[in-house]
């Protein structure tokens, strides 16, 4: 598993934590996904 607690998974899917890029790693790698495939990128371009 990736070891950590069942409320980092909660506060991550409610978008109230940011997981370290490992942890991203991790994560997808557990659900067989690529990381864009399970995170999105929705920080829009400030130019």
């Amino acid at each position: 598993m990736c070891d950590v607690s069942r409320q980092t998974i909660n506060a991550i899917e409610n978008n109230k934590y940011d997981p370290s890029l490992q942890l991203a790693f991790d994560i997808a790698e557990h659900l067989n996904s690529r990381i864009d495939e399970v995170f999105i990128n929705e920080r829009k371009d400030e130019n």
